[in-house]
């Protein structure tokens, strides 16, 4: 069990920053709405590695040689796009949440989390719904306090925070695909 929290806390801290990025871009967020926000990324973190383990045994070889480039590019596109938006919007805080950005990020950060649960799939001893469990709730907490963290961090420096948020998307795809390719 002790490696399954290990491993969560190992996942959910793209999570925590895109969650981070999503609280810098939104005006004033409620803590509902923060809380929306990180179970999107604590089900994402949760589902991927299940089907990552349904899967894993038919399309390992397949599924590891991609999952980092759908990583990076979501990511870099997301994050190109709230760089773009802070220099060519005026007041660009938006005073929601974007669901649709929202499910990309969600997707994009729980990429690495898939090629865990392959890696599930190959290890006779793992409790996978224990397993997922434990992934979802830890993401979904830790990225509830990124949320509310960017949020107070855009409130005092909006451009500044958003470019910076843009950036730390970006960072989260190389670092991603780095990892995969070297480590």
């Amino acid at each position: 069990m002790l490696q399954i929290v290990i491993t969560a806390i190992g996942l959910s801290m793209d999570a925590f920053a895109s969650a981070i990025s999503n609280g810098l871009s939104i005006n004033r967020i409620s803590k509902l709405k923060a809380l929306i926000v990180a179970v999107f990324y604590g089900l994402f973190q949760a589902l991927m590695p299940f089907l990552g383990w349904l899967l894993g045994k038919q399309f390992a070889s397949l599924i590891i040689i991609i999952d980092h480039w759908i990583a990076f590019i979501l990511l870099t596109i997301i994050g190109a796009k709230l760089i773009y938006e802070a220099f060519h919007q005026e007041n660009q805080k938006s005073k929601s949440v974007n669901l649709k950005n929202i499910l990309l990020l969600s997707f994009a950060t729980s990429i690495d989390a898939f090629a865990v649960g392959i890696t599930f799939a190959f290890t006779n001893d793992i409790n996978i719904i224990a397993s997922v469990i434990t992934i979802g709730l830890i993401t979904t907490f830790v990225s509830y306090i990124g949320v509310i963290f960017g949020n107070k961090i855009g409130r005092s420096y909006e451009q500044k925070a958003e470019i910076f948020g843009g950036f730390i998307l970006i960072i989260i795809g190389i670092k991603i695909v780095i990892e995969h390719l070297y480590f």
